[in-house]
């Protein structure tokens, strides 16, 4: 089973239709490309400010590693360990991303693939709305 959130943009349009074509669908789990190449996972979503802080922590990370005299495989292994850590909160930094800019989460949905979870979901979502705000 998977597990999406929902999240709609600020100054959504007022017709519910245009409004449901612009929510983003966050799938909650592990990220493979985001523990293997966390910094090309980040350039392809955009999460530049999240870019940022990962390489001033890697970069701070390995500097103060080195200065505690650790050695070349044991740097290695805490930075995959670092980088697995971001594979399981790629999708905590791409809903932190867009809470920063100004997105809301309107919804959490369970289903066994993306294709049923916005079935479930706009089953829903779209009868409770009003057909303009």
């Amino acid at each position: 089973m998977h597990v999406f959130t929902i999240h709609e943009a600020p100054n959504a349009p007022a017709d519910r239709i245009d409004r449901g074509e612009r929510l983003e669908f966050i799938r909650d789990g592990f990220n493979p490309l985001a523990a293997v190449l966390p910094p090309l996972w980040m350039i392809g979503n955009r999460l530049w400010l999240a870019l940022l802080i990962y390489l001033i922590g890697i970069t701070a990370m390995d500097v103060g590693l080195n200065v505690l005299g650790l050695k070349a495989p044991v740097i290695a292994v805490i930075t995959m360990a670092t980088n697995l850590l971001v594979g399981f909160e790629a999708d905590s930094i791409k809903r932190w991303t867009l809470r920063r800019s100004g997105w809301s989460e309107i919804g959490t949905v369970v289903g066994r693939n993306k294709a049923e979870c916005e079935r479930r979901f706009f089953d829903n979502w779209l009868t409770a709305q009003p057909a303009i705000r």
